[in-house]
C-alpha cells in the first residue's frame, strides 16, 4: 500500500508515471545497497577503474614498484581477471616470497584458473606462514573450490574457517549449501538457522557486511 501511495505522490510531483517509476527504482536500489547488498554496486567499478588508471601511471614511471603491482593484482582479482592478476603476482612473489598475503592471493588466482591442487598448496602455504591470514579467507576459498568435486573436504575447510572467523555468516550459509548438496537436509537446515542466529548476535557495524547471507539463508526456507 505504501508503495502505491509513494508512486502516486511521485507521479503527481513529476507529472509523469514513467519518471515516477524510474525514481522509485533508484530509491529501491539505494535502499537495497544500503541495507542488504545483493545487487551489484554501480560506484565500485568506477572507483576501481580510476585507481587502476593511477596505478598504471605509477608503474610507467616506476616499473619495479611492488606495492603498485600488488594493488593492481588485487583490483584484477576483484574484476575476475585472474590470468592478469596471476602473472603479476608471480613477479611479486620473487620479491615477497615470505608474504602470507601474496601467497594467498596467488592461491586464489590458481583456484579460479582451475588449478585446484596448485592453488590448494599455495593457500595452505599462506596459512603456514600466518594461520589468520586474510581472517581465514583461504579456508573459505578452498571450500568453494572443492565443493563440487569433494564436498566432504569442502566441509572440513569450512569448519576450519569457522574456527578462525567465528563471526562469519557466509561460512554457515555455505556450509548449508554443502549439506544440501550431500542431501543432509537436517544439517543444512541447522546451518541456515545458525546463519540467522549468528547475525542476530553480531554488533550493528558488522551486520551490514553479513546481511546478504542472512537474506539468502531465509530464501532457502529453512530459517
Amino acid at each position: 500500500m505504501s508503495k502505491i501511495v509513494l508512486f502516486v505522490a511521485l507521479t503527481w510531483l513529476t507529472g509523469s508515471p514513467i519518471v515516477a517509476i524510474i525514481v522509485l527504482l533508484i530509491i529501491f536500489y539505494v535502499l537495497e545497497r544500503r541495507f542488504i547488498g545483493l545487487s551489484p554496486s554501480i560506484v565500485k567499478p568506477l572507483k576501481r577503474a580510476r585507481k587502476l588508471s593511477r596505478l598504471r601511471q605509477e608503474l610507467r614511471l616506476s616499473p619495479h614498484q611492488t606495492s603498485a603491482k600488488l594493488d593492481m593484482a588485487r583490483i584484477w582479482i576483484e574484476q575476475r581477471k585472474y590470468t592478469q592478476a596471476y602473472e603479476l603476482l608471480l613477479q611479486i612473489t620473487e620479491v615477497m616470497s615470505d608474504s602470507a598475503e601474496v601467497r594467498a592471493d596467488l592461491g586464489i588466482c590458481e583456484l579460479k584458473l582451475g588449478h585446484l591442487q596448485q592453488g590448494e598448496q599455495s593457500l595452505l602455504h599462506a596459512l603456514e606462514l600466518n594461520p589468520r591470514v586474510k581472517y581465514g579467507e583461504p579456508y573459505l576459498r578452498l571450500a568453494e573450490a572443492w565443493a563440487e568435486q569433494e564436498p566432504h573436504k569442502a566441509i572440513t575447510y569450512l569448519q576450519q574457517f569457522q574456527s578462525v572467523n567465528s563471526s562469519s555468516c557466509e561460512a554457515y550459509y555455505r556450509l548449508g549449501q554443502l549439506y544440501s548438496q550431500l542431501d543432509r537436509k537436517v544439517d543444512a537446515r541447522e546451518a541456515y538457522r545458525a546463519t540467522v542466529e549468528l547475525y542476530r548476535g553480531l554488533p550493528r557495524y558488522k551486520r551490514r557486511f553479513e546481511r546478504r547471507w542472512v537474506v539468502l539463508a531465509k530464501l532457502k526456507g529453512f530459517a
